[in-house]
């Protein structure tokens, strides 16, 4: 008879031996799954970021050029500018000319292509444009407005730029020239070398008709080149922004693509991130939870007493957070929300055993003239003492002290009538005769405080009345302070309780 009870047990044992690791194994994948999609949502996350910042920095450095372009055209516009010598000319023409980073040079071409108005010397470099293919396109058509040009040597500074310019018509609508400023590529490169991307990470910036500008890691051999039938640009061009996972063509990695447009501009951006990159951190979550897994399997009973005594450290936890939810951090007494609390107590004692409950109020006379002269900390300090004193006035268990608030504090004494809070109030008045603050060279004496008292005698059933007593008890301590303060005034004694329940406690503070 005893033995099928230890045999369904040994039974049980077993079965939940067995299935206790399938079913950490079952969360186990779980969870590694969701971190996996956690890693590339955080990927694909940081990759738009990336895009975004450096999108809005190329595009916002374009339109500055862009507007430098546009203000020239104005300023050629104007009456006189031709008339004008050289160099006034110059300061005309390039008055609202704005630095973008890493610019090179700005230049007026006329209808031959000769360089007549040169932003960096009087008189213009001596240049002749008119083979460039943005210099013809202009020529050609009157409406393309603002034209990027691919990566090519400036003339003047013999380093790689890409010229953005835009078409100057005569008063007839016929073909004027062209004013153009330049790019230096080393801005693309140097904003690039900002970004960490990995070790395998890249970025590039293309022309919507294939041609590489610029890529990070820099590769020399490629800028310039179409890549108009690789399948990836293909991709680019077809959706304009997006991502996706594709191999690069050039070395076979496997990467996260993130592309957009640069503004309305003919220009396409991407950054690509390594899978194996992506991966690399999730990679390492798997094989610790690998092995979390298998010794959790074999030590179930010691993770149960750890559980254990966790929930009873965080029980402990909560119920010292609790305690200083209602301790004033500067003094270390009850504060506001404790005593309203601890009122309602002691009002519904006081109902049942028809004892009288006493509230005194106590506030520091003159302690804005600490805190003005002394300072803060000597203000702190007299707190401090204060709420010393107030503590060694009261021995019964049940008598409390309270910060309600800056320099007042309260008194909750149950089962004392107006005498006896007479006798605690004397108490308070010889210990803070003794106080001394050394900081400020406060002798004994020096500090004091008035005491407004205030007793009841609660009717059973009467709801808690907070805000009356401590309203009769407030209006004595204003009495006291009247009165010449460093002295108790009691307020006239109320034996019955008419109070409904009224609002919360409302600190009325000393003048």
């Amino acid at each position: 008879m005893l033995r099928l009870p230890t045999l369904r047990l040994g039974r049980l044992g077993i079965a939940l031996g067995i299935l206790a690791p399938i079913g950490m194994l079952l969360v186990s994948g779980i969870m590694l799954l969701d971190l996996r999609r956690d890693a590339w949502s955080k990927a694909e996350q940081n990759s738009k970021n990336l895009l975004q910042v450096l999108e809005r920095d190329i595009a916002r450095n374009i339109e500055i050029i862009d507007l430098s372009l546009q203000g020239v055209i104005d300023n050629l516009r104007e009456p006189g500018v031709a008339q004008a010598t050289p160099e006034m000319r110059q300061l005309i023409l390039f008055d609202r000319a704005i630095s973008a980073r890493d610019m090179g040079v700005m230049l007026v071409l006329d209808e031959h292509g000769e360089s007549i108005v040169d932003s960096g010397a009087v008189p213009a470099r001596k240049l002749n444009n008119s083979a460039r293919a943005y210099f013809q396109a202009h020529r050609a058509r009157a409406d393309l407005g603002l034209v990027i040009s691919g990566p090519i040597v400036s003339q003047l500074l013999g380093t790689q730029v890409l010229v953005l310019s835009r078409r100057i018509d005569k008063p007839d609508g016929s073909f004027g020239g062209v004013v153009l400023g330049s790019l230096k590529l080393t801005y693309f490169s140097g904003l690039f070398e900002d970004i960490g991307l990995g070790r395998l990470g890249t970025i590039a910036l293309y022309l919507r008709d294939g041609t590489r500008i610029m890529r990070y890691p820099f590769d020399g051999d490629t800028i310039g080149k179409s890549f108009a039938e690789v399948p990836n640009f293909v991709r680019f061009v077809r959706e304009g922004r997006g991502s996706f996972v594709s191999r690069t063509f050039s070395d076979g990695f496997e990467r996260h693509y993130s592309f957009t447009g640069i503004g309305d501009h003919p220009m396409l951006l991407n950054v690509a991130l390594s899978r194996d990159e992506v991966e690399a951190e999730w990679r390492e979550h798997a094989l610790v939870l690998g092995l979390i897994v298998l010794v959790l399997c074999g030590l179930t009973a010691s993770l149960s007493l750890l559980f254990g005594r966790e929930l009873r450290r965080r029980s402990e936890a909560q119920a010292e957070l609790a305690r200083l939810s209602q301790t004033d951090a500067l003094t270390g007494l009850s504060n506001r929300r404790r005593f309203e609390t601890m009122f309602d107590r002691a009002w519904r004692s006081a109902g049942h055993t028809g004892e009288p409950l006493s509230l005194l109020v106590v506030d520091a006379d003159h302690f804005k003239r600490y805190n003005d002269r002394y300072g803060h900390a000597v203000g702190d300090e007299v707190l401090i003492g204060l709420a010393r004193c107030l503590a060694a006035s009261v021995h019964r268990p049940e008598d409390l002290v309270f910060r309600v608030g800056g320099e007042e504090f309260v008194l909750l004494l149950p089962e004392t009538d107006s005498a006896g809070a007479l006798r605690i109030a004397d108490r308070i008045h010889a210990e803070m005769a003794t106080l001394t603050v050394e900081a400020a060279s406060l002798g004994a004496g020096s500090v004091t405080v008035s005491i407004g008292a205030a007793t009841v005698v609660p009717t059973p059933g009467v709801g808690s009345a907070t805000a009356d007593l401590y309203k009769r008890a407030d209006i004595a301590l204003y009495e006291a302070k009247a009165a010449g303060r460093n002295q108790t005034r009691c307020a006239a004694p109320d034996t019955t309780s008419r109070a409904r329940r009224s609002s919360p406690l409302r600190v009325v503070g000393a003048p």
